[in-house]
């Protein structure tokens, strides 16, 4: 048993189910499961009000955990710290980072959220960054999610990174993301990226338009009119 609550926070991820299950048999006791809530803002705070410890893991509905990852090796946030984040590997172009990776987080840093179109970066209080990869984030369940994934990622790389990547870094990432050739639908992943690149020039002189990024209907309709009705249902 861990000594941190968990949360698996979907939404409509066909695998979702099954990585829920694979989350509570990695970190042992109940993962509770907060499924379909529109406005991505919205779920992180409801996170908050579902768990009974001020700190808690974090998993997407897409992560897919570790299973040797071990919750009793890992240590309290410090008092200045509001998140924790494990590095996810990248199915589709092999990259290792913070994006889609699970969290550590307070309950209190998420009650108290400002405003960014990265959620979890408008946290108060310093957050870290693991060495280690936790899990694989598998965002590459239907074309409609591998697109949406490298839509939102890369226009949020091009627009400027909210937790104050380097250029550079930001650079070299959306040019993985833009390539993509491995596992299922990197096609739809590299479209999306490059879709996503294109979004943040338009929408340059209208910031409000960045809000579209955490609105699934808005994507899905992006993404139907661009490629058709691909989708897989979850």
């Amino acid at each position: 048993m861990t000594d941190f609550d968990a949360v698996f926070l979907s939404y409509d991820e066909p695998m979702a189910n099954s990585l829920h299950a694979r989350v509570q048999r990695t970190l042992g006791g109940t993962v509770k499961r907060l499924h379909g809530v529109h406005g991505m803002r919205r779920a992180y705070r409801l996170c908050a009000e579902v768990v009974d410890r001020e700190q808690f893991f974090l998993a997407d509905g897409d992560f897919a955990i570790n299973t040797e990852f071990d919750p009793a090796a890992v240590e309290p946030l410090d008092e200045d710290v509001s998140m924790r984040v494990w590095r996810a590997v990248n199915p589709v172009n092999g990259l290792s980072y913070g994006y889609g990776g699970l969290k550590l987080i307070r309950r209190s840093a998420l009650r108290e959220m400002g405003q960014a179109v990265d959620v979890l970066a408008a946290l108060p209080g310093r957050i870290e960054f693991a060495k280690e990869a936790a899990g694989i984030t598998r965002f590459n369940q239907s074309p409609f999610h591998a697109w949406k994934a490298g839509f939102r990622e890369c226009a949020m790389l091009a627009r400027g990174s909210e937790y104050g990547m380097a250029d550079d870094d930001a650079s070299q990432r959306v040019e993985a993301w833009t390539t993509s050739r491995a596992g299922e639908f990197a096609a739809y992943a590299a479209a999306g990226a490059r879709e996503g690149v294109a979004f943040t020039r338009e929408a340059a002189r209208d910031v409000k338009r960045f809000d579209h990024l955490n609105d699934p209907s808005w994507l899905q309709d992006r993404f139907t009119a661009a490629h058709g009705d691909q989708v897989v249902a979850g």
